[in-house]
């Protein structure tokens, strides 16, 4: 597989699905869409809107692809973006779980950095 040309396409049909789920079911009070910075692969899902009167302003994946590997920044998804990719068949050493502090993620099985 060669990272950079096939990894910015697996993350943005992850993505693309998760939103197209989201959305066949709309809220109309609010939207969600994909950003993606195709150029320096950084890959956000955004929703933004009003519900109950409180405004809605919420990353709820944010991923960059860095030094051929997967930064997960940001995943509040049930299931977990790195479990998506595992399936798809990235491996663990390509996939940071950057969310977590950089001491912690060595008791993980993904990559560090």
């Amino acid at each position: 597989m060669d990272r950079m040309s096939e990894y910015p396409q697996l993350i943005e049909g992850i993505l693309t699905e998760y939103i197209e789920l989201c959305n066949r079911s709309p809220n109309p009070s609010f939207e969600s869409f994909l950003i993606a910075d195709k150029v320096n692969h950084h890959y956000i899902w955004m929703n933004l809107g009003w519900e109950k009167g409180d405004r809605i302003n919420e990353m709820t994946v944010y991923i960059r692809i860095r030094d051929g590997k997967f930064w997960i920044e940001e995943d509040w998804t049930e299931e977990g973006i790195a479990n998506e990719l595992i399936r798809l068949g990235v491996p663990k050493q390509d996939i940071v779980l950057a969310f977590q502090e950089p001491k912690m993620r060595q008791h993980t099985e993904f990559a560090w950095t």
